[in-house]
């Protein structure tokens, strides 16, 4: 990576958290960390569900395959919303790597949908061993992540989804894990 494009990354990222801290200002409700209350239905059909919006998706995965989502309905799942330029998203990759390892076994399954250009996704999963599935929504991932819930559109936001196809919890910003663990504790896979 030349220096060129790490002042362009950089100069986006403070752009972004620029305009996160005018938002939030500006923002007449307090900000919602974490939700226990699942989004409301979407409009559009008879239990057009955002969980069965989520499923209807097909997203490449960072080699350009697509990949239908509709392979994890039925199962209890974790769902990242991230990008390559949110320190806080890549911090707790290795943490969410850990904790898809030690759920795998009880059928729950942690997924990351990148919001950002094909070739910064597969460029970031070439060097760093991301050990759970990643998928490329670019930026319609925001308008995906908002009708799971993410109405500040902030990242990282997690959505844990039962296996009954009902959101759990959603989590915006940077996950606490302990918090998590006790969350997927509680989930009857």
């Amino acid at each position: 990576m030349n220096k060129q494009t790490i002042f362009t990354f950089a100069g986006i990222a403070v752009l972004a958290g620029a305009l996160g801290a005018w938002f939030g200002m500006h923002n007449k409700q307090d900000p919602v960390v974490a939700s226990t209350t699942p989004p409301p239905v979407q409009p559009g059909g008879a239990g057009a569900t955002p969980v069965e919006a989520l499923f209807a998706e097909t997203l490449n995965n960072p080699a350009g395959t697509p990949q239908a989502l509709a392979q994890w309905k039925g199962k209890a799942l974790v769902v990242n919303f991230w990008a390559p330029w949110c320190p806080p998203c890549v911090e707790e990759m290795p943490e969410l790597a850990q904790v898809a390892k030690e759920h795998s076994a009880k059928n729950i399954n942690i997924i990351g949908i990148g919001i950002d250009s094909p070739s910064n996704i597969a460029e970031f999963t070439g060097k760093f061993n991301i050990s759970y599935p990643i998928y490329v929504a670019g930026i319609s991932g925001t308008e995906l992540s908002r009708k799971l819930g993410n109405s500040a559109g902030g990242l990282p936001y997690t959505v844990l989804i039962g296996a009954d196809g009902q959101v759990k919890k959603t989590y915006l910003g940077r996950i606490k894990f302990d918090e998590l663990k006790a969350d997927l504790a509680a989930l009857k896979s």
